[in-house]
């Protein structure tokens, strides 16, 4: 999951996956978008999910996206990455300790940090070893505490820091665009997977990025 030039080639695309899925229904879904675009990683946020259906969601996907060069990282459910063969995790805000889990998994390890809308989260995850921040939610959410990650925080950080940055939740084409020269990784979920027609809220999401 390595950080392109912005400006020459524009953001990568990151999908996250629902909190509940049964792979049979999912997979096709998630087939018919990798097909639209080039995606660069699945977060697989079954965060809350029993053990049994993260790891039968985990194997589905895993196939599926190594064989197509894609990173899957989970969310949450570390201990279970290496077990089920995964490229990394992301960790939810305020869990698990990037430095101790570098240190443990090395450096191919991917560690990705929910930041919320703090600059100080993220410069405290970006030191700690995170291979990639995120910050959201990009859009108007009345979810969690209304703070939203405005397009100044990522035109700073693009400037001042190296560590990737992943601009997600509440996003539309417009705000897309708006963000494709600020983000190194957009990352849609709901706005694709709630929609009445996943495919057709996905190009639409990312027709801003030349796609």
């Amino acid at each position: 999951m390595a950080q392109d030039d912005k400006a020459a080639t524009g953001p990568q695309i990151y999908l996250i996956t629902p909190a509940l899925f049964e792979p049979d229904d999912f997979l096709p879904k998630m087939q018919a978008v990798l097909d639209i675009a080039p995606v660069a990683c699945v977060r697989l946020a079954m965060a809350r999910a029993g053990e049994d259906r993260v790891i039968r969601a985990a194997d589905a996907l895993r196939e599926m996206l190594h064989a197509r060069e894609v990173a899957l990282v989970i969310e949450a459910h570390v201990e279970l990455a290496d077990r089920l063969g995964l490229d990394g995790a992301h960790l939810p805000r305020g869990t698990g300790s990037i430095r101790k889990l570098r240190s443990e998994r090395g450096p191919e390890f991917i560690i990705g940090a929910d930041c919320g809308a703090s600059r100080h989260d993220g410069m405290t995850a970006a030191e700690a070893g995170a291979d990639y921040v995120a910050f959201s939610p990009a859009g108007e959410s009345a979810l969690g505490t209304g703070a939203r990650a405005e397009a100044a925080l990522f035109a700073w950080w693009s400037e001042m820091i190296e560590v990737p940055v992943v601009a997600e939740g509440a996003l539309s084409p417009a705000l897309v665009a708006d963000l494709a020269p600020v983000a190194d990784f957009i990352a849609f979920g709901d706005e694709v997977w709630d929609a009445a027609d996943p495919l057709a809220a996905f190009r639409a999401l990312v027709a801003p990025l030349g796609h």
